[in-house]
């Protein structure tokens, strides 16, 4: 049984690895949006439950034949080390495909993300499929063998993969950071390809081949299991789960940040909160059989608990706001979910395939619903609510369940009530800013607060933008640098709009994209002339992913401005930095069109990656300090830049850019505002001269988001 949990621990690692990368190559592929990261997780998950479902129905059906279940689990291993290669590949050739079709015809967003769906599916659903496999497979080779029958054996490899799956979503990113994503999942097809070796040479060296044992019966289900069954709990239970990873998220970002480490955190504490419930019900089992419903009831105040942890007004570490916050929930869960499946199943193959399965279809829908439905409606505090009312049902007593004694009935409504002083005593976080104006959808939490040029803007707690004139010199900069009269304009990323309204003011048609759908709604709280902006002949404003957007244009820019957000490090951002983006730009930027890349800081490192980024991508760079005196303004060209003085800048506007340009300053003078940049400027090669080795920002090896071995040694 030792080797065994020794497979499930490495296995465990090496398909959170795998879902971690492929879902952030989907994006680079395909789109950073809510609905493509969905149906990328989806799919993950339905390959999961078909691989446990279909091979578990096989096992009944045809388990009797002799053959080594051993053999059988070490070929499911080695094809998902396989796919460690092929399905980079093959989302490679689907981003191929669907950028071929988007350009030799107008490919709606439906049809898009229909194509994009079941592309992923292909690609995804085969590697996943043999990863849930795995386990129906193992629980038939322990049943056959009869030195380790025992109807216990869902939970002992659950205790293993979740135990694995742990350091899988975090040793992951550290890896990243020096060997890029290519390489890390070539540990992942190493460690496959090692439980492979294993398994058949424990094969090889024992005699015992599978034997038919009969079906057992599943146990008579009491208690809570009465109303609902084993299978709705299991369903009921994902669901839950997963829609409240997603409200963690929003929940914990505004203290811990929108970095690949903050996710990896919050599944770092779901998972060992998981292992640690996974175990004691391991212990218990031993001389229990049935669990009392005051722990399904305990599951809505640990669902609500977050809801205290993630308060602003509580003065905790960010660490101890995740731990405290995750960790009792996720305990409850990894004690209840193998005890259900252990119950159905008896070790069963077939039944805990499918009872593995339906929760797994659970923890399909719970994202959706949370993502989709609940947190753009009604919020996080009352989607956290929504989601654990099942639990909370539970303490009322019901026909034919079991009763609860006099002092369990108190601990539970107990239990209740004080998950209901956390839901109204507690304060989202918005609340700290008294003049606002909230706005939620399927992406964010978006806040707009302040007065006159104090505004922010933030999502999902974190500050995006403020109303400074770096953003109108972003335009104006840019514009004014051209060789010919500039027609059309795209600026990737919305912010306050503030570059977007200084480019109409150039009376050229400008395209400002978005990827958040509640950001562009709240342009007239920061400026008061929004509504007449949007609505001139020469604006558009398109919620996409901004990179998605370029690769399905058929249109030709002459200047392109990219303003990524804050912070540096933001997940995902890199893919508006990386040099393939680069690439995407200039198909659709005209041969003397300049792009403009604001970078906001970074340690040396990370700027050195993005300048030699941008040399090797085009030949003429030119780099300014922002007017403020922080930041960096790139400007990229395949002609000749033209070195124009203030003067000659100048004599290119029109007067309505002018005014635009000085209104908030900081010069007297629109001479010195210029001259606050051209006194600045700097070269490509002296941002990078500080890390003369650092290669160029690539999508397989992002480094400005894979930075905590590098920083902190």
């Amino acid at each position: 049984m030792a080797w065994f949990f020794v497979f499930f621990v490495l296995s465990g690692f090496c398909s959170v690895l795998y879902e971690l990368i492929w879902l952030r190559l989907s994006m680079a592929q395909f789109g950073v949006t809510t609905a493509l990261t969905s149906i990328m997780l989806s799919v993950f998950m339905a390959g999961l439950g078909l691989g446990s479902w279909i091979v578990g129905t096989m096992l009944r059906r045809y388990g009797h034949a002799r053959f080594r279940p051993l053999r059988l689990y070490a070929l499911l291993e080695l094809l998902i080390g396989i796919s460690a290669f092929v399905v980079p590949m093959e989302l490679a050739w689907g981003h191929n495909f669907l950028t071929h079709l988007a350009t030799g015809m107008a490919v709606s967003s439906g049809a898009y993300y229909l194509i994009s769906g079941i592309w992923l599916a292909a690609a995804i659903i085969p590697a996943s499929a043999c990863m849930g496999a795995t386990l129906p497979v193992a629980m038939f080779a322990i049943r056959s063998d009869y030195r380790l029958q025992t109807s216990r054996s869902f939970s002992f490899l659950y205790v293993a993969n979740v135990l694995g799956a742990m350091g899988g979503s975090f040793l992951p990113l550290l890896a990243i950071e020096f060997l890029g994503f290519s390489g890390t999942l070539h540990i992942g097809a190493l460690l496959n390809a090692t439980i492979a070796v294993c398994a058949l040479l424990m094969s090889s060296a024992s005699q015992i081949e599978n034997r038919f044992v009969e079906e057992p019966q599943p146990r008579a289900h009491a208690g809570a299991n009465e109303r609902f069954g084993v299978l709705g709990l299991l369903f009921t239970t994902g669901l839950v789960t997963m829609g409240t990873e997603l409200i963690w998220i929003r929940l914990f970002t505004p203290f811990i940040g929108p970095v690949v480490y903050t996710f990896g955190l919050i599944l770092v504490a779901y998972l060992l909160g998981t292992t640690i419930g996974a175990r004691v019900y391991r212990g218990w089992s031993q001389t229990h059989t049935q669990e009392s419903r005051l722990v399904w009831i305990s599951l809505a105040f640990f669902g609500i608990l977050p809801l205290l942890t993630a308060d602003s007004r509580l003065p905790i570490h960010l660490a101890v706001r995740v731990f405290v916050g995750v960790m009792p929930f996720a305990g409850a869960i990894g004690f209840l979910t193998p005890s259900l499946v252990d119950r159905w199943s008896a070790g069963d193959p077939d039944r805990a395939g499918l009872a593995y399965a339906v929760n797994v279809v659970g923890c399909i829908g719970g994202p959706l619903l949370a993502g989709f439905l609940l947190l753009p409606w009604a919020g996080e505090h009352v989607s956290l609510l929504l989601l654990v009312l099942p639990w909370f049902a539970m303490a009322w007593p019901r026909r034919g369940a079991d009763s609860l004694s006099p002092a369990l009935r108190v601990s539970a409504f107990a239990l209740l009530a004080a998950a209901l002083a956390i839901f109204f005593g507690t304060q989202s976080f918005e609340i700290q800013f008294p003049d606002r104006l909230v706005l939620r959808d399927s992406v964010a939490t978006v806040v707009a607060t302040g007065r006159g040029m104090d505004k922010q803007l933030l999502v999902n707690g974190i500050g995006m933008t403020k109303l400074t004139p770096i953003t109108k010199m972003m335009a104006h900069l840019t514009l004014a640098s051209l060789d010919h009269e500039p027609r059309r304009a795209l600026v990737i990323c919305f912010g306050m709009g503030t570059t977007f309204r200084s480019a109409i003011t150039w009376g050229v048609s400008s395209t400002v994209v978005e990827l958040v759908p509640s950001v562009p709604k709240l342009f007239t709280y920061f400026h008061p002339d929004g509504d007449k902006v949007e609505a001139s002949p020469l604006a558009r404003i398109v919620v996409d992913d901004g990179r998605r957007f370029l690769e399905r244009s058929p249109e030709f820019f002459d200047v392109i401005i990219i303003d990524p957000p804050p912070p540096l490090q933001t997940a995902g951002s890199s893919l508006l930095y990386s040099q393939e983006f680069y690439a995407v730009a200039k198909r659709r930027l005209r041969s003397n069109g300049i792009l403009q890349q604001w970078l906001p800081g970074g340690d040396d490192v990370t700027r050195a990656s993005v300048a030699r980024a941008l040399r090797n991508s085009f030949p003429y760079v030119r780099v300014f300090r922002g007017v403020e005196g922080w930041g960096w303004h790139f400007l990229a060209s395949e002609s000749p830049i033209p070195l124009r003085t203030s003067a000659g800048l100048l004599a290119r506007m029109p007067e309505s850019a002018i005014r635009d340009m000085m209104e908030w300053g900081p010069a007297s003078s629109p001479e010195r505002q210029f001259d606050l940049l051209l006194s600045h400027e700097s070269s490509v090669e002296t941002v990078m001269a500080p890390s003369p080795r650092t290669p160029p920002l690539q999508d397989d090896h992002p480094l400005n988001e894979f930075y905590l071995l590098r920083l902190s040694l």
